[in-house]
């Protein structure tokens, strides 16, 4: 069965160069930290660490759902017009006086929908990936458009639930930080260790030969579409309630962010071979990067050009990697 060779083929870690490609993303982490604590030393203030995990949990949050996506093969690039139109119609909802919960429910339930009509154009309608989700992050981001007239929508923050959601602490650890290690410890048993994440893989590794082993792939990838959607409009709630407000330009380039902390994770781009621990050190390098870039006072102009290095790097290993 297929299912039983990607589980085998993901035991086999007894070489020296497959500790080294599970371990390269963990090392190259710590040298990061090093050195950015050895030129800035407020780096590792205890302040600032939260500062750096809260920013790094909203893309995290996206690159859980985005290493599911990748490791069918595929690509999801309207994650970020995802995250902003939903969010803009729980903002508008919570301004129209529905009750804050709901709307956040709201924008969970659309997100997921979205995603799953890029599923439905990648396996009902023969689309690439990468044609069909370009075209969904035009449409979700022109209707984003559309439906704010182009302005913020503010004012919405008078719940406490709602201000929790974003800025709230539990045990002095901030509240979108939890969400995301209960994400990630849910997302990475469905992965690794229920049937769903081995058809994943399976879909990833050979799809044809997942589609005659009794596989339903469209079903499976519709739904890892749908996750991927849905993650992005939990990220999308984080931000509107840290900000106390829905931006019509929210999530622009959060994909490319995503994408990069799920390759330098490890997972391949041309799929079958993912991690979900890898993708968390991934998001972690990447909001290391920022962070220590902005105490460095690098304009956001290069810290563009450092990022796109970054994945160049990222992606040059992975083609070496399967050599």
């Amino acid at each position: 069965m297929v299912e039983a060779n990607v589980e085998k083929k993901e035991k086999k870690t007894g070489t020296p160069k497959n500790y080294i490609g599970k371990l390269g993303p963990f090392l190259a982490l710590i040298v990061l930290v090093v050195l950015v604590t050895i030129v800035n030393p407020s780096f590792i203030a205890p302040t600032n660490l939260l500062n750096l995990l809260r920013q790094v949990s909203t893309n995290a949050l996206i690159a859980f759902g985005m290493t599911f996506v990748i490791i069918t093969g595929g690509i999801d690039l309207s994650v970020g017009s995802t995250l902003a139109l939903s969010s803009a119609l729980m903002a508008g909802s919570i301004a129209a006086g529905m009750d804050p919960i709901l709307a956040m429910i709201l924008s969970l339930v659309v997100g997921t929908v979205f995603g799953a009509v890029n599923g439905l154009l990648i396996t009902k309608g023969n689309m690439a990936p990468f044609i069909a989700t370009l075209a969904t992050m035009t449409i979700y981001r022109g209707l984003t458009l559309v439906y704010t007239d182009g302005n913020p929508i503010t004012g919405i923050g008078d719940s406490f639930i709602f201000k929790f959601v974003g800025r709230g602490y539990l045990f002095g650890i901030p509240f979108p930080v939890v969400l995301m290690i209960i994400s990630f410890i849910l997302l990475f048993i469905l992965l690794h260790k229920m049937t769903f994440g081995r058809k994943t893989f399976a879909i990833g590794g050979n799809e044809k030969a997942s589609f005659i082993a009794g596989i339903k792939n469209d079903r499976i990838k519709t739904g890892i579409y749908a996750l991927s959607g849905l993650m992005a409009s939990l990220a999308g709630i984080i931000i509107t309630s840290r900000l106390d407000s829905a931006q019509p330009t929210a999530g622009t380039s959060y994909e490319m962010d995503a994408i990069a902390s799920v390759v330098l994770g490890g997972t391949s781009l041309s799929g079958g071979r993912g991690r979900l621990v890898g993708t968390l050190i991934g998001a972690l390098i990447i909001g290391t990067l920022n962070n220590g870039m902005n105490l460095l006072g690098i304009s956001s102009f290069y810290q563009q050009v450092v990022k796109g290095i970054v994945i160049i790097i990222a992606v040059l290993l992975d083609r070496k990697n399967k050599k």
